[in-house]
């Protein structure tokens, strides 16, 4: 397995470009999976720089509709020249979603900020897209399965306040039934494989026990979304992952640089910064 870091908040190296977002590519079992896409052009700007091929991608998987995940789809399928691809994504991608300020007192006009798919549909299936939407499990093989909704059961992990969808006119707070991840069975155990985890990452792991019945889970690469936890939450998820016996946390992007650095503290050797460029061999 081979799992490539194309987008992501910072780079590994010099000369490849860095944007709020994340993408990851994973290449296993003879597939090329890519899971989000960055917020804008810097996938199809780095994968030629670290030898990957957008047209040899067999399918793209959307963790959830929030544009630093989803902006980079449209120039990816540019790159592609009109090929058919797969994308399997939750129904509620195409929910308009808003992220609105802390320091805004209300929800009114102009006090909140678009940050949903910035695309039409129509516009990406004519450049290619084949949507795969669903509620539930994809399995993409015996040993590769796109989450469904992913189950809230920890009393600590809420969704970040703020982030809202815009229903017949009225905001809601967005329940991110749409944050999904991937999971890969292995010898060694589980690679799970997350976008956000804005339905937080022990719900996440906890989930990709039971859906594959499998208790190990080997490494984990991507984002968090611990950069607004507070110290509480964050102590009382260190604690909880140290139970999963991770051998490699390579988080990203929505971990957040204090909650990252916290990470490394206490997982040592085992936790590295997933950052673009990065590239892992299992």
């Amino acid at each position: 397995m081979r799992i490539v870091t194309l987008s992501e908040n910072t780079a590994a190296r010099m000369g490849l470009l860095a944007e709020w977002g994340i993408s990851i590519l994973v290449e296993v079992d003879g597939l090329k999976i890519l899971l989000d896409t960055g917020a804008s052009n810097s996938v199809v700007y780095n994968a030629p720089l670290l030898g990957v091929d957008l047209s040899a991608i067999d399918k793209i998987v959307l963790s959830h509709g929030h544009s630093d995940h989803t902006g980079g789809l449209r120039e990816i399928l540019l790159s592609r020249g009109g090929k058919k691809i797969e994308v399997v994504a939750h129904p509620d991608i195409w929910v308009p979603k808003f992220w609105v300020s802390p320091q805004a007192r209300r929800l009114e006009e102009g006090s909140y900020n678009y940050v949903g798919m910035p695309y039409q549909r129509e516009e990406l299936e004519d450049l290619g897209a084949s949507f795969n939407l669903t509620r539930e499990p994809v399995w993409i093989t015996d040993d590769i399965v796109v989450a469904g909704e992913i189950p809230m059961t920890t009393a600590y992990e809420k969704i970040e306040s703020g982030l809202y969808i815009k229903e017949d006119g009225e905001f809601h707070p967005d329940p991110l039934f749409d944050d999904r991840a991937i999971f890969i069975k292995t010898d060694k155990g589980l690679i799970i494989i997350l976008g956000c985890c804005h339905r937080g990452i022990i719900n996440t792991l906890q989930y990709a026990q039971e859906l594959t019945e499998m208790k190990d889970i080997h490494a984990v690469f991507g984002g968090a979304h611990l950069v607004t936890a507070s110290q509480e939450r964050l102590k009382i998820t260190i604690d909880e992952l140290k139970k999963f016996d991770i051998k490699k946390l390579g988080c990203s992007h929505c971990t957040g640089m204090l909650a990252s650095v916290r990470l490394s503290q206490e997982f040592g050797d085992k936790f590295f910064f997933n950052n673009a460029g990065t590239i892992t061999e299992i």
